[in-house]
């Protein structure tokens, strides 16, 4: 497997992009193809908008399930720097309190990069960056249970909140945006099926497009 040379003089990584609804197992996969290629992972994740200058309330009532919740200014120039070869400076989200942080991490090409969320697949640009291109498909009230559980254990919300945000954004801003991305994969995996499974598959499509890079 082998990259193509960057403007830096380095090799040029493969990206790869993996999306799906929210819970259906795109951070899980993402993990575990890291592990198997040594990757680099960027969560869009990350780049929801900066809402300090807003109440409490209305941060806690804001549309975080629709494309125009991310930077993606900063987003897509940071993706095409790590595209080219380019260490960048991540943002580091606050999904408590719904507000970016003074910090940032590095994260730092490497021969495959990993961008992982709901959005990977939507905007055609980024898209056009991807060798390979995932989408994780889940059934919604299976989505739902794992979002419930995730967001009570990691977030401190309540199941009620949980419940309400569900149905106001995060479904139907799913079949809106997130769902139609399907058309756009290479692979389409199921959330709950065998994490090797799904790992196996997305690797013979890498393994034989990364190839062919050279």
């Amino acid at each position: 497997m082998g990259c193509r040379p960057s403007r830096s003089g380095g090799m040029k990584p493969y990206l790869i992009g993996i999306a799906g609804p929210s819970c259906a197992g795109k951070s899980f996969l993402s993990q575990h193809i890291a592990q198997q290629l040594d990757a680099a992972l960027f969560h869009l994740d990350s780049y929801y908008l900066e809402l300090g200058h807003l109440s409490l309330v209305q941060r806690a009532h804001w549309n975080f399930d629709s494309p125009e919740a991310l930077d993606y200014t900063l987003l897509s120039s940071h993706v095409k720097q790590l595209s080219s070869g380019e260490p960048i400076e991540k943002p580091v989200y606050d999904f408590t309190t719904h507000t970016r942080t003074d910090r940032t991490e590095p994260v730092h090409p490497r021969q495959y990069i990993i961008v992982e969320g709901l959005f990977a697949l939507y905007w055609e640009d980024l898209r056009g960056l991807q060798g390979t291109r995932v989408y994780v498909d889940l059934g919604e009230e299976i989505c739902l249970e794992r979002r419930i559980e995730r967001d009570i254990r990691e977030r401190g919300r309540t199941r009620e909140s949980v419940l309400e945000q569900y149905q106001t954004t995060v479904l139907p801003m799913a079949r809106r945006y997130v769902h139609p991305t399907r058309d756009f994969a290479d692979i389409v995996v199921t959330g709950n099926d065998n994490i090797e499974n799904e790992v196996a598959t997305v690797m013979r499509h890498v393994v034989a497009n990364s190839s062919a890079r050279v």
